[in-house]
C-alpha cells in the first residue's frame, strides 16, 4: 500500500491488533514528512524538530486507540504537533528565563547555520521576518502559507475562532512585510 491509503483503511487497520503495527507505518509514511516540516518551521533546529516529531508520533501511537472520529486524524494529529512545539518552545523560553527576543534571536542564528534552505536568499529573509513574530502568529502563517490549511482547519487544531486567525495572519503579513521592506 502506498502513501495513498485513505485514513479510514489506517484507523480500521489499527483497531485489530493484528495489522496495527501495518496501520502505524502506513500513518507515518503518508504523514511524517508533513507532521516534520509543521514542526520545523516552528522549532528551526533540525535535530530539535527529529526529537519533536519523534515524541508526537509516540503520542500518537499511545492516543489513537482512543481517537474519535469526530475530528479529521490529520487534524487531530497536527494539535499534537503543534502542541509539542508550543511546549517546546516555552521550555526553551524557560529555561535560563530567557526573554522571547533572545530565543527568536537563538533561533534565527540556527537558521543561519542551517542548510534546509540551501542558501535561497529570499527563504532565508521570509524566515528571519517569521521568527520576529509571536509563536501563535507564526503558526497561523506557517499553516496558511506552507501548509495551505483553510481557517476551519487551523480553527479545530488551534481551538481559536476563525476571525481571531484571520486577524492575526494579516497582521502576522504585515509585519512580514514591514520586516522586509526594512531589510532589504
Amino acid at each position: 500500500m502506498s502513501a495513498s491509503v485513505s485514513d479510514t483503511e489506517i484507523l480500521s487497520k489499527f483497531q485489530d491488533e493484528r495489522t496495527r503495527n501495518e496501520a502505524f507505518n502506513l500513518l507515518l509514511k503518508k504523514y511524517q514528512q508533513k507532521i516534520y516540516w509543521h514542526v520545523r518551521r516552528m522549532v528551526i533546529d533540525h535535530d530539535d524538530a527529529d526529537d519533536l516529531v519523534q515524541d508526537v508520533f509516540i503520542k500518537i501511537w499511545k492516543n489513537l486507540p482512543g481517537f474519535r472520529s469526530d475530528a479529521q486524524l490529520y487534524t487531530w494529529m497536527y494539535r499534537i504537533a503543534t502542541n509539542e512545539c508550543i511546549t517546546f518552545l516555552n521550555k526553551k523560553k524557560q529555561k535560563n528565563n530567557i526573554p522571547f527576543d533572545e530565543v527568536s534571536y537563538e533561533l534565527a542564528d540556527t537558521l543561519a547555520d542551517s542548510t534546509y534552505l540551501s542558501g535561497d536568499k529570499v527563504q532565508m529573509k521570509l524566515q528571519s521576518a517569521l521568527l520576529t513574530l509571536p509563536d501563535k502568529q507564526r503558526l497561523v502563517f506557517n499553516m496558511k502559507y506552507y501548509d495551505d490549511m483553510k481557517y476551519e482547519e487551523m480553527s479545530e487544531v488551534l481551538g481559536t475562532s476563525v476571525g481571531a486567525l484571520k486577524a492575526s495572519f494579516h497582521l502576522a503579513v504585515k509585519k512580514i512585510e514591514a520586516y522586509l521592506l526594512s531589510n532589504d
